[in-house]
């Protein structure tokens, strides 16, 4: 799992009040997420935030798959 200094996910208070977005941007996590629970594609998502990355994008759920497994024991 990557370090926090190395995430492509930050959180800082001074950035939409600390919702954690993608580094570099100000582009909510949340929002990839909510695009793929409504059952649009990665590619929609990239097209309305064309400041992150596919490799952002992919990373920040590897992120988030490692840490679930982590937490179930995986």
């Amino acid at each position: 799992m990557p370090k926090v200094s190395e995430s492509v996910i930050i959180q800082d208070p001074e950035i939409h009040s600390g919702e954690p977005v993608f580094r570099g941007t100000r582009v909510p996590f949340q929002m990839l997420l909510d695009y793929l629970e409504g059952g649009e594609t990665l590619d929609e998502f990239l097209q309305q935030c064309p400041g992150v990355s596919r490799e952002q994008a992919i990373a920040a759920l590897e992120d988030a798959k490692t840490l679930l497994l982590a937490r179930f024991g995986k």
